[in-house]
């Protein structure tokens, strides 16, 4: 930190482009905007982030800008960095989900949802995943959808000043939550989906509590399109704002709703459907406009599919009861009955069971727990329409009770290219809704 009591500034030429700019250091910042003035100079960089509320975690940007308009934009990602995915090599297959899910922490059981696709393709048991399974994954998946697109718009809101859309979107989100943890036994980052099927069942009045909280979100939902679809205010700030056309998003690789607001409708569930997703009914919303109005409209729109697509899937849970995990018992995680009391573990039903009259099932589980089941050799590459877009992930396995490399394709981190190009030529309020109709999440770029 300088001490120097008054500020200091030069011009000074830079040698890649020739252009001069102006450096500063120390002082106050009026002394330094009058001696920029006198020197005629206000090309200045400035940075925001990475601790900055409205950069959505802990991205940098950093902004070279001449006057209030933006010249430069460049993104800088990393203060998140957990190691993730090296992390997955030396834990088993299973234990592997309790690492995916906390990459993208807004949208966990999308990431855990993919790389049990991948383990099952590796093992070959596809087909052998029970139909309620992919029905609970499909239900799990969408609300959490809801959930994802949710929090989108209460933050992107807040950004903007508007609290109160912050406030019901939470609300909202909430009411799923609840549901969250009624049927997994936690709010975020579950483990709840695993290789060859879910951890448990619904639980008694599960259906019935999750049709309630969708009814709710609908209401809610319908307070947030009061608020913001014909407020004059908020068109004035998204309208034309961030804009990136087709053209630009495919050349980058864009995905999701920021892809579906230039028109294409492209989403994985209907391109190369999973767990099931050919069996349902659902439309995918697009928009032409290509900015953050659209993106804002595809996303509130979203909801309203996925809100149509959990009901389906509650209908189907009412009429079809069945198994939840494959019935090979070399790769069934033993957690077939309730978790204990206290959302953790296994039942004290269950554990009594293994420990107390059966020494074979004893053996097994200590072996599937402690070492793991082994998987054949070979590599598998998975896709799940994630909220933010297309969500890939890349597993090797060289025979092993672990992965020996595994790899995501996070949706987040391809959006963050667009950054620059939807920000320059724009104002620094707009750098706020351009970042924020990108909807990024940090956690899954950094891994």
């Amino acid at each position: 930190m300088s001490t120097t009591p008054h500020a200091t500034g030069h011009i000074v030429d830079d040698e890649t482009t020739g252009i001069p700019s102006f450096e500063a250091s120390g002082g106050d910042w009026s002394e330094i905007a009058e001696e920029a003035a006198r020197l005629g100079e206000e090309r200045i960089v400035v940075n925001m982030g990475p601790q900055h509320p409205s950069t959505h975690g802990v991205l940098r940007l950093m902004l070279e800008i001449d006057g209030e308009t933006v010249t430069e934009a460049r993104a800088g990602i990393g203060y998140l960095h957990t190691g993730i995915e090296k992390n997955m090599e030396f834990r088993t297959w299973t234990q592997g989900v309790t690492f995916c899910t906390r990459m993208d922490y807004v949208a966990p059981l999308f990431q855990e949802a993919a790389y049990c696709l991948a383990v099952e393709k590796l093992l070959g048991i596809t087909d052998d995943v029970p139909e309620r399974a992919n029905v609970i994954r499909v239900l799990m998946m969408e609300l959490n959808r809801i959930t994802s697109h949710l929090v989108c718009i209460a933050t992107g809101g807040n950004e903007l000043g508007a609290t109160t859309i912050m406030t019901v979107g939470f609300t909202a989100r909430e009411e799923l939550l609840k549901i969250f943890e009624l049927i997994s036994g936690l709010r975020m980052n579950h483990a709840f989906i695993r290789p060859g099927g879910v951890a448990q069942d619904v639980p008694a009045g599960g259906i019935e509590a999750t049709r309630e909280a969708l009814t709710s979100v609908e209401h809610y939902l319908r307070q947030l399109e009061d608020l913001m679809l014909a407020n004059p205010i908020l068109q004035l700030r998204l309208k034309g704002v961030g804009y990136l056309g087709l053209a630009g998003s495919m050349a980058l690789g864009i995905t999701g709703p920021m892809l579906r607001s230039a028109g294409l409708p492209y989403d994985v569930r209907k391109t190369a459907p999973y767990c099931g997703y050919e069996t349902y009914d659902f439309d995918v919303p697009t928009a032409e406009t290509a900015d953050s109005w659209g993106r804002l409209e595809v996303r509130l729109e979203e909801i309203y599919q996925s809100i149509k697509i959990a009901r389906q899937a509650l209908d189907r849970l009412e009429k079809n009861p069945g198994p939840v995990m494959v019935e090979d018992k070399k790769i069934a995680w033993p957690a077939q009955l309730a978790i204990g009391s206290d959302g953790m573990g296994n039942s004290l039903a269950h554990i009594k069971e293994i420990m107390g009259t059966s020494m074979e099932a004893l053996i097994h589980h200590f072996k599937l727990v402690t070492e793991g089941f082994r998987v054949p050799a070979g590599q598998v590459w998975q896709t799940v329409e994630h909220p933010r877009g297309e969500l890939g992930v890349h597993l090797v396995s060289d025979g092993g009770t672990r992965p020996y490399r595994a790899h995501f394709r996070d949706p987040s981190f391809n959006n963050l290219q667009a950054t620059s190009i939807m920000c320059e030529g724009g104002q620094v309020a707009d750098v706020v809704v351009a970042v924020a109709s990108i909807d990024p999440v940090l956690g899954g770029v950094d891994r």
